[in-house]
C-alpha cells in the first residue's frame, strides 16, 4: 500500500483516547490514506454504522450479502469490510482488495473469511466472540423446554386445525441431565441457566476449564453422549469438529434423548440425524445452523430434517436479538476504528495482538509507524536500522504464523523525514503494508 505523504496536511484533533491512561491524548488518524471507505453488508447493527460514521469514515451500507462478482467490484476501493455469516471473503475475492486494511465479522464465526490469505495481505480480521453468548444460551434453554413438551409439533397441529392434547413422552426438564459439548462462553452460561431450572449439567471440552456451579466435566465426548438426556453442541468449525456428531455418536446417545446444534452447520451429520429422528432413537432435535444456508430470506430452504418428528428448525438466529446485535456492533466497529486510527490489533483473529499507549496531546512531533511484514529473520533489524537516527519512544512487535506486526512511536522534528521513514520501511523486501499514523 503506497501513498504520497503531504507533510502538515493532517490536522490534529484532541479527544479522549481509547487508551485511558492519559485523558489528554492525541487522536491518531491515518496519514496519507485520504477518505476511509467502509463497506457494510448483511444489515449489521445501526450502532456500528453510527460509530463508523462518527469516526469520519464514508460508509456504504447493504442489508443483504452481495454476490461474488458485485463483492469483487465493491471491495477494490474500500479500507474495511463488515459482514456477518453469509458473505464469503475467499482468496479470489480478497485478491482484488487493493486498499483493504481490516475485516470486521459481526458474529462469532470467522470461517466465511480466508484468514490465512487475509493475513498474508496484511488484512487484520476481528470478530465478536462473546457479545451474543447470552442470546444463544437463552435460545437453547427455550428449545430444551419446547422439545421436552413437544411444543413444536403441537403448535403445527393447532395451526392445521388439529386438537391433540397428549401427555405421553412429555416431560419436565427438572432433574434431567444436559450435556454440553464445548464449555466456552456460551457453554458456561448455558450451564448456569440450566442448573437454575433444576437440571444436572455435564460437559466436555478439549481444554481444561474450571467448572461453574455444580456442573461436572466428562472424560470424553462419548461419556457425555451416553449420559445426557439433552446434548447441546457449542464448538467452532474446524477439521476436527466436522461431522463430530455422526451415525456412531448418535447411536451412543440414550434412546429418547434430544440433540441441539446452534454452533456450526458442519458439526452434525444432517442425514444421520434425520435417520435417528425418523427411527425414533432420538425423541427430538433443534437445529439452528446448516452445512449450506441460503444467502437471502425467502422460500427455497431444503433439508432432510424438514418434517422430522419433534424437530425445531430455525434460520441461524441463535445470536439474532436486538441486544446481541447492538453489543456486536459496538465491539466490532470499535475494533475497526482502533485498528485504522491507532493500529491496535487487540482481539484480532489472524494477527498478533499489539497495542501502544496513547500519545499525549502536547506531543506534536511523534508519529506512529505501523508495519505488517513476513515473519522471517532480519526484518526487525532492518526496521530498527532505519529508525536508529530517531528517538523511538516506544515500540512493540509480535508474530502469528507467517506474518509479523510491528508498531513504533517515533519523534520526527522535520515533517519531511516522515516520507523518508515511510519510503525506507516500505522498500524492505518482506514488507506487506506500512502505514503512518499522526
Amino acid at each position: 500500500m503506497v501513498d504520497t505523504i503531504k507533510p502538515g496536511s493532517v490536522p490534529i484533533s484532541r479527544r479522549d483516547s481509547f487508551n485511558t491512561r492519559d485523558t489528554r491524548t492525541r487522536n491518531l488518524k491515518p496519514f496519507n490514506s485520504g477518505d476511509i471507505k467502509i463497506l457494510l453488508l448483511e444489515n449489521v447493527s445501526a450502532m456500528a454504522v453510527d460509530i463508523l460514521k462518527k469516526a469520519g469514515y464514508q460508509v456504504e451500507f447493504h442489508t443483504k450479502a452481495l454476490d461474488k462478482d458485485t463483492l469483487i467490484e465493491k471491495i477494490k476501493d474500500v479500507h474495511a469490510v463488515g459482514l456477518r455469516s453469509k458473505s464469503k471473503l475467499t482468496e479470489e475475492v480478497l485478491s482484488h482488495a487493493n486498499k483493504l486494511l481490516t475485516i470486521g465479522c459481526f458474529c462469532i464465526g470467522t470461517n466465511q473469511v480466508d484468514l490465512s490469505y487475509a493475513a498474508s495481505r496484511g488484512i487484520c480480521v476481528f470478530n465478536s466472540p462473546f457479545s451474543n453468548s447470552r442470546s444463544v444460551a437463552e435460545l437453547i434453554i427455550a428449545e430444551v423446554i419446547l422439545l421436552a413438551r413437544q411444543l413444536g409439533d403441537r403448535s403445527r397441529e393447532m395451526h392445521n386445525g388439529v386438537w391433540n392434547k397428549v401427555s405421553k413422552a412429555c416431560y419436565e426438564i427438572r432433574g434431567k441431565t444436559l450435556g454440553i459439548v464445548g464449555y466456552g462462553h456460551i457453554g458456561t452460561q448455558l450451564g448456569v441457566l440450566a442448573e437454575s431450572l433444576g437440571m444436572h449439567v455435564i460437559w466436555y471440552d478439549i481444554l481444561p476449564v474450571m467448572p461453574i456451579g455444580m456442573s461436572r466435566a466428562a472424560g470424553s465426548l462419548d461419556e457425555v453422549l451416553a449420559e445426557a438426556d439433552f446434548v447441546s453442541c457449542h464448538v467452532p468449525e474446524t477439521p476436527e469438529t466436522k461431522n463430530m456428531i455422526g451415525k456412531r455418536e448418535l447411536a451412543l446417545m440414550k434412546p429418547g434423548s434430544y440433540l441441539i446444534n446452534a454452533s456450526r452447520g458442519t458439526v452434525v451429520d444432517i442425514d444421520a440425524l434425520a435417520a435417528a429422528l425418523n427411527s425414533g432413537h432420538l425423541a427430538g432435535a433443534a437445529v439452528d445452523v446448516y452445512p449450506s444456508e441460503p444467502l437471502a430470506n425467502g422460500p427455497g430452504f431444503e433439508s432432510p430434517l424438514r418434517n422430522c418428528p419433534n424437530t425445531l428448525l430455525t434460520p441461524h438466529i441463535g445470536g439474532s436479538t436486538e441486544e446481541a446485535q447492538r453489543m456486536i456492533g459496538i465491539e466490532v466497529a470499535t475494533s475497526i476504528v482502533k485498528y485504522i486510527n491507532s493500529g491496535a490489533s487487540v482481539n484480532a483473529v489472524n494477527f498478533a495482538e499489539c497495542d501502544l499507549r496513547a500519545i499525549p496531546s502536547t506531543d506534536l512531533t511523534t508519529v506512529r509507524i505501523v508495519n505488517v511484514h513476513q515473519n522471517v529473520p532480519g526484518v526487525l533489524r532492518q526496521i530498527n536500522n532505519i529508525l536508529a537516527d530517531y528517538n523511538v519512544n516506544k515500540q512493540i512487535s509480535d508474530s502469528k504464523g507467517d506474518v509479523a506486526y510491528f508498531m513504533a512511536d517515533v519523534t520526527v522534528n522535520d515533517p519531511k523525514e516522515i516520507n523518508t521513514i515511510y519510503e525506507q520501511v516500505t522498500a524492505i523486501q518482506e514488507n506487506i503494508i506500512t502505514r503512518v499514523l499522526f
